[in-house]
């Protein structure tokens, strides 16, 4: 005669999932109404701030000329004033820091005399070191054509991938439409705070691609191949476990944004934390508000 099962002790890991559980439960109980009707007015905000204040396109893409100087301790925002009323055309100053030494680059528009440029800095910093470069427009708009290419090519690929996964149409479109709502939302935030668009934040536009398809998978996956009883704990299962990867990506892109003093790196980190932080709504909501809809649909089983 077989002994009777004994139920597994909880162990501290459960409790830790109750109460992530408990904490993320409000979003379970969401109408799915209101889930899908949020992001979409976050997407079209962020759709007017595109059409309104695009981001400026970076030396890279639109060339012009960079003058970099070792050495120099000085306020950017002060010295590009100064450098701008002189050679009479606005100019972009950031400061540098590496392991073993410092310094500034000087940002200008195309057809400036880098020499002119160097000339005004030795007149207050004659030790410094001085380089220069040069990208004309030509090549600004290759890398232009080149990054666009990119993006599209990889959106394609993704959404390819997705549809012969889930051959749905529904959930697949849900995903692609919320990572191009994150590459939106990301590029839009941008603009509001002044980051250019070069050929460093379309590689983490790239990237943002990846990431917020992950979370998008785990969601879709988990709902329409449930285990659990119930929608909404499958949901909640899926959300403990996203909302886990989600934050530790984020957590280690802050540090890495707030130890970094390369302002490529800077970019890069801050255009991932715009794009994550706008995928915990897009697949937590939104993606989850039509997946339940769609669930909930009398010939999936469900009902209205």
């Amino acid at each position: 005669m077989s002994k009777p099962k004994t139920k597994a002790k909880p162990t501290a890991g459960d409790a830790v999932r109750a109460r992530k559980r408990k904490k993320l439960g409000f979003l379970a109980e969401m109408e799915y109404k209101r889930m899908i009707l949020y992001p979409l007015v976050v997407f079209l905000v962020a759709l007017i701030l595109l059409a309104v204040n695009f981001p400026t396109l970076g030396i890279d893409l639109q060339g012009g000329v960079v003058v970099t100087a070792y050495g120099i301790d000085a306020n950017p925002d002060e010295l590009a004033k100064t450098l701008s009323a002189q050679l009479g055309v606005d100019v972009r100053v950031e400061s540098f820091t590496s392991v073993d030494t410092s310094g500034i680059r000087v940002y200008a528009p195309v057809g400036t005399d880098p020499t002119e440029i160097i000339k005004i800095l030795k007149h207050d910093y004659p030790n410094a070191e001085y380089t220069h470069s040069e990208v004309q427009p030509t090549f600004g708009k290759i890398a232009q054509q080149q990054g666009i290419r990119a993006l599209v090519f990889a959106f394609l690929a993704m959404a390819v991938v997705v549809f012969l996964f889930f051959r749905n149409l529904v959930p697949s479109m849900t995903i692609i439409f919320s990572a191009l709502s994150d590459m939106t939302i990301a590029v839009a935030l941008m603009g509001l705070f002044g980051i250019e668009l070069t050929t460093a934040t379309i590689a983490a536009l790239l990237m943002l691609i990846g990431y917020t398809v992950d979370s998008n998978i785990l969601l879709t996956t988990k709902l329409l191949r449930r285990k659990e009883d119930s929608v909404d704990e499958a949901y909640l299962s899926a959300v403990s476990t996203g909302f886990t990867m989600s934050t530790t990506t984020l957590g280690a892109l802050l540090v890495l944004w707030i130890i970094s003093t390369s302002q490529t790196i800077d970019n890069i980190a801050i255009v991932l934390i715009f794009g994550l932080l706008a995928d915990f709504m897009n697949t937590w909501v939104l993606n989850a508000g039509v997946l339940k809809w769609y669930l909930s649909s009398p010939a999936r089983g469900g009902s209205e």
